[in-house]
């Protein structure tokens, strides 16, 4: 037998006990969950040994808002959920995106400096390589500026996923 199985079924059988209370009892998760009341009802009693099958979980924890059951199972096998924060993500990714932008334009103004000034001499059109590749550095340096301080506006960003 596995060590604490039965710790785990009890803790699924609660959750699971939990879940259809939320929605309101047996009779409403049954008619979310297009299962019977009486299938619903051994989900809902705590001697019986059916746990619910994975398309009536994600039909309730949908209807009521909580993810306690997908919680558990997780915990079970050891695992642990973490909030994800879309915007976060994707101001993290603008605000990378803005730095990397920028770093690629100083690179080209290096080079198309570096190049011009090899022969010490500067040619009209080795200037307007410069000056192109310095207007392109101040439009990427602008906009990671931009990024910054609405990263400074909203109270600063975590660039590492979780709470690390």
């Amino acid at each position: 037998m596995v060590p604490n199985a039965n710790a785990r079924h009890f803790l699924l059988k609660a959750k699971q006990r939990d879940l259809i209370a939320a929605v309101g009892g047996v009779e409403r998760a049954a008619a979310i969950s297009s299962y019977g009341k009486s299938t619903v009802g051994r989900w809902y009693h705590a001697d019986s040994p059916e746990v619910m099958p994975l398309d009536a979980i994600f039909a309730l924890e949908e209807e009521c808002g909580r993810f306690d059951m997908s919680e558990a199972i997780a915990s079970a096998r050891g695992r642990r959920f973490a909030e994800t924060d879309l915007a976060s993500e994707a101001a993290n990714a603008c605000i990378m995106a803005r730095h990397a932008e920028a770093a690629l334009r100083f690179g080209e103004l290096a080079s198309a400096s570096a190049m011009a000034f090899a022969d010490g001499k500067l040619t009209p059109a080795e200037a307007t390589q410069i000056d192109k590749a310095t207007a392109a550095l101040e439009k990427a340096l602008g906009d990671l500026r931009k990024a910054t301080a609405n990263a400074r506006g909203a109270g600063g960003l975590s660039l590492v996923s979780g709470d690390a």
